[in-house]
């Protein structure tokens, strides 16, 4: 699977396009900004999907764009689909299995930074959104966000993957489980989740 990370709009998006190079085929992470930057790496190519980790304005500036013009269905979960100006092409739910060619995408449910967040996992890589990032978690300090939950969210669906899945987050650097795990943050919060991974 080819990644293309594009660092867009003024709050420094990632948008993740992933490519299956025998299929040509392609999904759209979080169409965050600069539609026309996203359609100019996907040009010539089917769009299988737009995914959506969540539904926050920072992470769907270009989407209406990039969805007429590349014709793709849009998914989303239920939670934060209200967010959205249209009505998505369908849901995500939690343990779903989207394929994009050879290739097979998860979705885990993981809100805390909103009620519908979302990672996609494609086997030792994890797409997480606005969930984790290095050295903390996404912010809480917003409505509808859940700081204890987002904790619940990252040790119970995130941190019993391998330790050398390599973490892509919505803003930022890439990181890995094992990396933040051992992190003096998460390491505190344990017990808070009761989880002893």
């Amino acid at each position: 699977m080819e990644i293309k990370k594009l660092e867009v709009g003024g709050f420094e998006n990632n948008c993740y396009i992933l490519t299956c190079p025998r299929a040509h085929e392609s999904i759209i992470i979080d169409p965050a900004a600069e539609a026309d930057r996203i359609l100019h790496e996907v040009e010539g190519r089917n769009v299988k999907y737009i995914l959506l980790t969540h539904g926050h304005r920072d992470h769907i500036g270009a989407l209406e764009e990039v969805r007429i013009t590349t014709g793709a269905p849009v998914g989303i979960h239920a939670e934060d689909a209200q967010a959205l100006k249209k009505v998505p092409d369908f849901f995500l739910k939690d343990g779903q299995t989207l394929t994009c060619g050879e290739y097979s995408i998860k979705v885990l449910h993981t809100p805390g930074h909103s009620p519908g967040g979302v990672c996609f996992q494609m086997g030792k890589i994890l797409f997480s959104g606005d969930t984790i990032f290095p050295n903390g978690p996404g912010n809480t300090s917003i409505p509808r966000a859940d700081a204890q939950i987002i904790l619940e969210s990252i040790h119970l669906k995130i941190f019993v993957l391998p330790d050398d899945t390599i973490i892509y987050p919505g803003h930022g650097l890439e990181t890995t489980v094992g990396r933040e795990k051992a992190t003096p943050f998460y390491l505190s919060t344990r017990r808070r989740t009761g989880n002893q991974v």
